[in-house]
């Protein structure tokens, strides 16, 4: 959760990932890994950050933070859940929020949609359906 909240509370301030290491003196891979949730900031970090943010530390670290450029709106069940990249064997890693709010867990299969003109589409496939389908590894 607290990725999350440094990623939408950065992007509602209009800063770089940059602007944000500079200011509290870490690297842009540190906080692009937080934001990542691929480590967490130590304490003191946590509250340098909630003071650039202007909130309480306990707001960054426990509540999900609702800003208005944060593209979520849960009650109509609409989400954007950021860019990955592809891999060069053309894999992608599903943002974490996105494998929470679809429960997809490792070894479940995924269907994948494309229209030429609306792009493509990724779906999980219950375990039924699974079974009728041929998948390509």
């Amino acid at each position: 959760m607290i990725g999350m909240n440094l990623k939408a509370l950065r992007k509602a301030k209009g800063y770089s990932q940059e602007e944000v290491a500079e200011k509290i003196n870490v690297s842009r891979q540190s906080v692009a890994k937080w934001e990542n949730e691929e480590s967490i900031p130590d304490v003191i970090k946590c509250s340098e950050l909630a003071n650039l943010y202007e909130i309480s530390l306990d707001e960054l670290v426990h509540d999900k933070i609702s800003v208005e450029e944060e593209s979520t709106n849960s009650e109509d069940g609409k989400y954007v859940f950021g860019i990955v990249k592809v891999g060069e064997r053309g894999q992608i890693v599903i943002p974490k929020h996105a494998r929470d709010v679809f429960d997809i867990k490792p070894g479940d299969k995924l269907l994948v949609v494309g229209d030429i003109k609306r792009g493509l589409g990724i779906g999980k496939v219950s375990r039924s359906i699974a079974s009728d389908f041929v998948f390509e590894e």
